[in-house]
């Protein structure tokens, strides 16, 4: 079982306060899971946003990584058009080195205008950004000298890990698997697209490149868990619900993401079952599966989610390491052992 926290910082109303205590737990949390065995922590972007959603992960990746020693950091996604891709280079290369090639980065377009207005920079040519920035970065990463807007320059340092590694490239369009492909970089998309991944490998042997593709499963929900559900739901539902009302409210027409809720009240949040509340014995059965039934590959537990008080989500990790994960680890252990006899 894939155990990974995620985590976006976002608070309403931008209480300073909280926000401090969501940062500072974040770190703490990160800490607690690198401990218990969690295999990654997942990071975003985005800027301008009424509850201060995720503005500096890159930020974020490198206080996470300094308090960890063996999970994963990776922002999904990183809007590489809204940021320097030099510097981009720069700080990628070092938090590779520091962490032991502990991060990766999603490279994503960003599907708000209004991100691209702010930062100076015309909606109309993102993607043609998004390829210019592509191209500086994996150029800096091979320590040469190279031309980037009229100049020649030279970035350092080189990352220790190779840039399969270190950058993927999201979105959910047949561009996307293209842009993939022509770099020889693996593809992230934000749902789960088999036409997709069959088309990048198609667009892989037709440039004589090679990759793989990561994508969510078709039934990735996002975990709480609690001893009574019913009673989390009365009262900590309300920031799952701010969360999702306000992705919701992002999403242009046709935008496919494995987070895209479309609940509008509580009652259609639960029922949906994107965000999922469930008790310790539930998310073991989830994880080990009953009888042919497979168990679930991957847990995302989202402990600050719509500006939880990080209290609450200290119960509901703590449930997981402390009576989930043991719980799943005995159960596989003795139907290894079983199928040994």
């Amino acid at each position: 079982m894939l155990s990974i926290l995620r985590f976006n910082f976002a608070v309403p109303g931008l209480d300073r306060g909280a926000l401090a205590a969501s940062y500072q737990a974040g770190v703490e949390m990160a800490r607690y899971a690198d401990e218990a065995g969690f295999a990654m922590i997942s990071l975003e972007e985005h800027h301008g946003a009424e509850n201060g959603w995720s503005p500096a992960p890159l930020v974020n990746a490198g206080l996470v990584l300094g308090a960890t020693r063996r999970v994963h950091v990776i922002i999904q996604a990183l809007l590489v058009p809204l940021n320097d891709p030099l510097r981009v280079a720069e700080q990628l290369a070092v938090l590779d080195l520091a962490s032991g090639g502990r991060i990766t980065a999603v490279a994503g377009l960003g599907y708000r205008p209004q991100e691209y207005a702010d930062a100076g920079l015309d909606w109309s040519k993102r993607a043609a950004l998004l390829d210019e920035c592509l191209d500086a970065i994996t150029s800096a990463w091979t320590g040469e000298e190279f031309e980037y807007r009229g100049r020649r320059l030279r970035v350092t340092p080189m990352p220790r890990s190779a840039r399969a590694q270190l950058l993927w490239v999201g979105g959910s369009v047949k561009a996307s698997a293209r842009r993939a492909a022509r770099l020889g970089l693996p593809l992230c998309p934000p749902s789960n697209l088999p036409e997709l991944e069959a088309y990048y490998h198609a667009q892989c042997a037709a440039r004589g490149t090679s990759g793989f593709v990561v994508m969510p499963p078709p039934d990735l929900s996002l975990i709480h868990v609690a001893e009574d559900p019913d009673k989390a739901w009365a009262e900590i539902g309300k920031h799952f619900l701010h969360e999702a009302t306000l992705y919701s409210s992002w999403q242009p027409p046709g935008q496919t993401s494995a987070a895209h809720s479309h609940a509008t009240t509580l009652e259609e949040l639960r029922a949906e079952g994107r965000y999922r509340i469930l008790t310790p014995q539930e998310c073991v059965a989830r994880a080990v599966g009953d009888g042919d039934t497979p168990g679930a590959p991957t847990t995302v537990l989202h402990p600050l989610c719509g500006g939880m008080p990080p209290e609450e989500g200290w119960k509901s990790l703590r449930l997981y390491v402390e009576e989930v994960l043991p719980r799943v680890r005995e159960l596989r252990e003795a139907k290894a052992a079983a199928a040994q006899a």
